[in-house]
């Protein structure tokens, strides 16, 4: 049985743009035609069921919302995506909710622009799509706050259920952002004592001087200051989960005096003579390599093993992108709630360029990043623009700006190729910038002829340029 080839309508009043997208698409497969007007658009339209309609906004007869409403009404399972350089975002907005997929800005990423494409087909509807993400959050397993279905959370979820009713102490590994506190209180919410204290210790915000006194309490007079008896937080703890976050930055001296604790659920308080005995569990977690700490002399070995009985390691987020878009969807809504809006879609090429980015900070770079983009918007819709991600493409544009050529690595070996091509890449970027996506300025700036520009932009595209 062999696969449908979807045909999409191109409709573009720029002879350029329509032959570089005919090119583009016929190489991935499709049926390409193209209309070079709104009214010619519509006619093709009227005589033939299009699967994709990839429809400029601002043409020289009508505009693209004329088409997309032509489009719909003769066929509402066609899947229409606008682009244009000059739109606005109410512009934007508008075309989403009279029923186009997606909305993509000039100038674009060959590569993000095909994934958009097949994602749309794929989907078909926006209705549809809506119903499949609806049906992806539905079916997505919960403890407490963490969502996400993919394998290597998959993997967290059955560690969960395994030790949550055990008493046995618990290590979360990860980078920063990955979520180690919100497992630690899934753990805790599943065991036995889930009616009983959970405590968030973090050692990297108590000074020192004041930790042995914070974690054991201390007895009147212990030192100056002490005016009265003061309950530790392993003693408010008693009966439930006492949680130790970056416990790699505890002092050596506090180490010993918790390796006792840990060990026996017994410790005195500052000033005190009598043993204080709790039952509590012990969750750490760090961001550390504690096994390189221990051989470094910086954490002590018997402290670590006590720790680490069970070892739960978070990936980071580049490593379940698959669980992006609804992570994106369901800090979309948590702050929409939040903040009395009514935002109720991620553009599908705004996720696509969030799949792009690595994210360093993990999960709560993406929290921040989907609140301040929920914040700042004032359309029902956060579309590329909302997310103010263009920094990170800045950034990488500086860096070569700035990057100092060492001819001196050529001893080493290096690849000439990848060279040219980093720096050819930032210079038709720029000059697209500049020209505010007029191509044939583009190519004037650059001393290109314009054939010879369409040609770069091409072979670039390849490797993910912008065009």
């Amino acid at each position: 049985m062999t696969s449908k080839i979807h045909h999409i309508l191109v409709v573009d009043d720029e002879l350029s743009m329509r032959e570089l997208l005919e090119v583009l698409l016929k190489r991935e497969g499709y049926k390409v035609s193209c209309a070079e007007n709104g009214r010619k658009a519509i006619s093709m339209i009227e005589k033939t069921d299009f699967d994709l309609l990839l429809c400029d906004i601002r043409l020289g007869d009508i505009t693209g919302l004329d088409v997309l409403r032509a489009s719909k009404k003769k066929n509402e399972n066609t899947v229409v995506i606008m682009i244009s350089a000059y739109a606005t975002t109410e512009t934007a907005v508008e075309a989403m909710n009279e029923g186009a997929y997606d909305y993509v800005p000039k100038p674009f990423d060959n590569e993000e622009l095909k994934q958009t494409i097949a994602n749309a087909l794929a989907l078909k509807t926006i209705e549809h799509e809506k119903e499949v993400l609806d049906d992806e959050l539905k079916k997505t397993l919960h403890f407490g706050k963490i969502v996400g279905n993919s394998p290597a959370i998959k993997n967290v979820y059955k560690m969960i259920k395994q030790v949550a009713k055990t008493r046995t102490n618990i290590l979360i590994t990860g980078e920063s952002g990955t979520g180690k506190e919100l497992i630690a209180r899934a753990i805790h919410d599943q065991s036995d004592r889930h009616d009983k204290p959970f405590v968030v210790i973090n050692c990297s915000g108590i000074p020192e001087t004041l930790m042995e006194s914070e974690l054991f309490g201390h007895k009147k007079g212990a030192f100056t200051g002490a005016t009265q008896d003061k309950k530790g937080l392993f003693e408010i703890a008693d009966k439930g989960t006492v949680f130790l976050d970056e416990v790699g930055e505890i002092s050596i001296p506090i180490q010993v005096k918790l390796l006792r604790a840990v060990q026996e659920r017994v410790f005195k308080a500052v000033g005190g003579n009598e043993d204080i005995s709790v039952d509590i569990r012990f969750i750490s977690a760090t961001n550390k390599e504690l096994e390189k700490e221990v051989i470094a002399g910086r954490f002590r070995d018997d402290l670590f093993y006590r720790l680490n009985v069970i070892e739960i390691k978070l990936p980071p987020l580049r490593e379940r992108k698959s669980d992006l878009r609804i992570l994106a969807q369901h800090f979309l809504e948590k702050y929409s709630r939040e903040m009395g809006k009514e935002i109720t879609k991620i553009s599908s090429y705004a996720i696509d360029m969030l799949n792009k980015y690595d994210f360093p900070g993990n999960i709560r770079e993406l929290e921040n990043l989907m609140e301040r983009s929920v914040a700042l918007s004032s359309t029902n819709i956060i579309l590329p623009d909302s997310l103010a991600l263009s920094f990170h493409k800045q950034r990488w544009i500086e860096g070569v700006k700035d990057r100092r050529f060492d001819l001196d690595e050529v001893k080493s070996g290096v690849s000439l190729d990848a060279i040219l091509a980093e720096v050819e890449r930032a210079y038709l970027e720029k000059a697209l910038e500049y020209s505010s996506g007029n191509k044939q300025k583009a190519a004037e700036l650059l001393g290109v002829n314009y054939t010879t520009f369409l040609y770069r932009l091409d072979k670039i595209g390849k490797i993910d340029n912008l065009i």
